[in-house]
């Protein structure tokens, strides 16, 4: 690793840890079940004050901090970021990853807490993938092709509608939804990208239930959030997708 890709890195690393910080207090927010909407008030029932920053309470005494933690937020956009950074070294795309990563998640921490994927965010991150995308598209020295990073998007969110309708209660349509924008990003490296993307993605899914079901923790017709599953398969597709362009 060159001293220019290690300060990248570090960047990244930095910028990461900072957008992570803001991630609790939405977090908390968009946890909640699709009637609800999203939180407008903390667990001790005081009004939330603006959409991004910790998940603190300044009038509550007893315990003022609410949400997931910030530092764990922090932690793991930091890590996500950096290695995405050193994966896809300096070539414009960079600049499209490190602004979704933290919606990725953001996406995450919702979907474990409450098994949901809000529409206010996966279909933005869809929007904005392939808007910025497309910018790149523009600039010299990027390493993807924009018409396959659409394409890769519908096909996605086709195939996992196939699987929604085939089977509603296993996957929920927050999923199909969430698929669009990953499959668009995962397409910006071609169609081997995707597919592995989305194989490592059904293999962390399967991984976990097999090991919920072996812990008598779960039948094997538990429902499990599959967001981060699809996410963490879709940063093992980027990153390899990144380093092999």
């Amino acid at each position: 690793m060159g001293v220019s890709t290690l300060v990248l890195v570090v960047v990244a690393a930095l910028w990461g840890a900072a957008a992570g910080t803001l991630l609790p207090r939405p977090a908390h927010r968009f946890s909640v079940t699709a009637e609800q909407g999203w939180r407008e008030r903390c667990p001790g029932g005081h009004p939330i004050g603006g959409w991004i920053g910790w998940a603190r309470c300044r009038e509550c005494t007893d315990s003022p901090s609410y949400g997931p933690g910030t530092a764990l937020m922090a932690t793991v956009t930091a890590l996500v970021c950096a290695a995405l950074a050193a994966a896809t070294d300096t070539r414009p795309e960079l600049g499209v990853w490190l602004l979704l990563a933290p919606v990725g998640v953001l996406l995450t921490a919702v979907d474990v807490r409450v098994r949901r994927l809000p529409d206010v965010l996966t279909l933005p991150l869809a929007a904005a993938a392939l808007l910025l995308l497309g910018l790149v598209a523009l600039v010299p020295e990027h390493a993807g092709d924009w018409p396959t990073a659409l394409w890769a998007g519908l096909a996605l969110g086709a195939g996992y509608s196939v699987l929604w309708l085939i089977n509603p209660g296993g996957m929920g349509f927050g999923d199909v939804k969430l698929a669009l924008g990953v499959g668009a990003a995962l397409g910006w490296y071609g169609w081997p990208t995707v597919m592995l993307g989305t194989f490592a993605g059904f293999l962390f899914g399967a991984l976990y239930g097999g090991a919920l079901v072996v812990l008598r923790r779960a039948g094997r017709r538990t429902a499990i959030p599959f967001g981060p599953f699809l996410l963490g398969g879709a940063l093992v597709g980027l990153l390899i997708g990144a380093y092999a362009a």
